[in-house]
């Protein structure tokens, strides 16, 4: 006979939020079910409600991790030529990956669209503010480095970056020119001279 390990209350949370960041970046915030998360994970719906509150609150703790995540990302790079590390970042390959189904970036999407839940968009928003601080983090620090221009403005070129990185899936929808991507990154990276 072989019995559970019972988790912690922590442990608990950690694999709710586990199986809720994959089936939110697979399905979207609209579609996904908590009954799926539920099932993840080997738990009842009404668990998942207990640890988040509710669906709104669950896609907050995700949204909230993600945006550690890529911060934590962003520092990896730290000591890295930051022309090198936004060259890699935001490469079209990296940009595809990040906009494709079941990946970190759906879930900035999903939460910053206009039709979701407010406390969806406010966890969004609080995400990608996160992210534009990492980025402007990282660039301050290239700054006192002597690789950029004591002139660059670093909060402004951080939004800029990730101006550029949301607006990927309207520039593969919409531009003819499969080289274009390059040229554009090229182009950004050009300022930073």
């Amino acid at each position: 006979m072989t019995g559970r390990t019972r988790l912690t209350a922590e442990q608990r949370r950690e694999t709710i939020l586990t199986a809720a960041t994959a089936v939110f970046a697979e399905c979207g915030y609209q579609r996904a079910k908590a009954s799926e998360i539920a099932a993840r994970v080997g738990v009842s719906e009404p668990v998942v409600f207990q640890n988040f509150g509710s669906k709104a609150g669950l896609f907050a703790a995700v949204i909230e991790r993600a945006s550690g995540t890529a911060e934590e990302l962003l520092n990896s790079f730290d000591g890295q030529p930051v022309a090198e590390v936004l060259r890699a970042l935001l490469s079209p390959e990296h940009l595809d990956a990040l906009h494709a189904p079941g990946s970190l970036g759906v879930l900035f999407s999903e939460g910053t669209a206009s039709d979701a839940d407010p406390r969806v968009r406010e966890a969004a928003a609080a995400g990608v503010q996160r992210l534009a601080r990492g980025f402007t983090g990282m660039l301050h620090r290239a700054r006192e480095a002597g690789e950029l221009d004591d002139g660059l403005d670093a909060e402004a070129f951080a939004w800029s970056l990730m101006s550029f990185v949301a607006s990927r899936s309207f520039r593969r929808a919409v531009a003819a020119d499969p080289a274009l991507e390059r040229r554009l990154v090229e182009q950004l990276l050009r300022t930073l001279d």
